[in-house]
């Protein structure tokens, strides 16, 4: 199967919950600067990595139709898209 993967640096709005208990982060929905919207249909790893003094909580997800990895920079509070693959399943 051929991996269709594109590395991205867009800006999204995202909805999610946040709770406590092991996953107190947890994106349902997001927006892309295009105005399409995806409704996360599962979530796969997710993983906080240091950027520098930064901590980015990295999501992996998917709608059913593609996969994305979405990231939330804690210390400005904003979501990007960093990569879309078209091979479809986490």
């Amino acid at each position: 199967m051929i991996n269709d993967e594109e590395f991205l640096d867009e800006r999204i709005k995202v909805i999610a919950t946040f709770g406590g208990g092991l996953n107190p982060c947890t994106p349902l929905k997001f927006r892309r600067a295009s105005g399409r919207e995806v409704t996360i249909t599962e979530i796969g790893l997710r993983h906080p990595v240091a950027q520098g003094r930064r901590m980015v909580h990295v999501f992996d997800v998917t709608d059913g139709q593609a996969d994305y990895r979405i990231e939330l920079d804690t210390e400005r509070l904003v979501w990007h898209l960093t990569r879309e693959s078209s091979d479809g399943g986490i």
